[in-house]
């Protein structure tokens, strides 16, 4: 998320608590996560094995719950809980703004689209030309559609991420990390019904271009999806993952968070995916392999009886 105009870090400082180390004439422009920050944001560490990743990131202030060597160019906010602060930060930059009305007067949408009846459009949407959005849709504030896009009954794009940080010894053991991000839906996209893609926690959820969705699909926080991309029925997507173009998941695919499907791959039915896969290339199974390889497995596993009783068994 990009705050509208530049915050002195002395008043970001001030304003969550912290001690300031570092260059403090330093200008923040916006918040962001360790995976998507550029120069100018603000990020947050709290575990002492991510300390060196955060500091060697493109992020210009970090929030940090311990005082160590600043780096050049760079402001350390010290405080004992970054979480929280962080929180703090998002809820004063991008406060929740209630709506009064089902399709926000501050929406944009382009001629020629169609809005069906019950379709809830918050706050800042953006929505492109010739695009068609079914009855029951629900579009959170943010949200940019693009041109000729077909959004099926009961879908709701840019609801928060999953994203939580548990807290020991306490009746309420997860504390929310609030989202601040968007969902980007590029040109040519179709959506099934009942779908549900989530907003990046502070970056952007991507849906490339032509990219077309079965029904009942989930995409969690800060995907990026890549174009011409083809999912079917129940296909489940982690958050922070990265598919690149033309890659088809068949039914009830699941995809783990925080890794890459390379360009060109299928992965058949029923699959499970936990790290990145290379393109090109065929996959079955949980955890996935290539199919070929799979399919004799599964083939030599069924000959196990007759195998068997060839050698005498019982």
């Amino acid at each position: 998320m990009k705050f509208n105009e530049p915050i002195a870090v002395t008043e970001i400082a001030a304003f969550i608590g912290a001690t300031l180390e570092g260059d403090e004439k330093l200008m923040a422009t916006g918040i962001n996560e360790i995976h998507k920050v550029e120069p100018g944001d603000i990020s947050f560490v709290d575990f002492e094995k991510y300390y060196d990743a955060c500091l060697r990131s493109a992020a210009t202030i970090i929030i940090i719950n311990k005082k160590v060597t600043c780096p050049p160019g760079k402001v350390l906010l010290i405080t004992d809980d970054p979480f929280s602060a962080y929180v703090k930060l998002v809820k004063r930059f991008r406060p929740f703004q209630p709506a009064t009305s089902p399709i926000s007067d501050t929406a944009v949408i382009g001629e020629g689209t169609i809005i069906q009846p019950n379709v809830f459009i918050g706050n800042n949407v953006t929505i492109g030309t010739n695009c068609i959005i079914h009855p029951n849709v629900t579009i959170y504030d943010n949200s940019i559609i693009g041109n000729n896009v077909i959004i099926h009954a009961g879908s709701v794009i840019g609801a928060d991420a999953f994203y939580f940080k548990k807290r020991a010894n306490r009746e309420v053991m997860y504390d929310k990390l609030e989202s601040c991000g968007r969902v980007i839906i590029e040109d040519d996209v179709e959506i099934g019904a009942s779908c549900t893609i989530d907003k990046g926690v502070s970056g952007d959820t991507i849906i490339g271009r032509g990219t077309k969705f079965d029904n009942m699909i989930h995409i969690g926080h800060g995907t990026v999806i890549g174009r011409n991309c083809l999912f079917a029925g129940q296909v489940g997507v982690g958050g922070k993952a990265h598919i690149e173009d033309n890659v088809i998941l068949w039914g009830q695919v699941g995809v783990s968070k925080d890794l890459t499907i390379g360009k060109g791959a299928i992965v058949l039915a029923q699959s499970g995916v936990p790290s990145s896969l290379e393109g090109g290339k065929t996959y079955f199974g949980s955890p996935v392999e290539d199919a070929r390889t799979k399919m004799k497995e599964l083939s030599w596993i069924k000959r196990i009886p007759e195998i068997w009783q060839k050698l005498g068994g019982n």
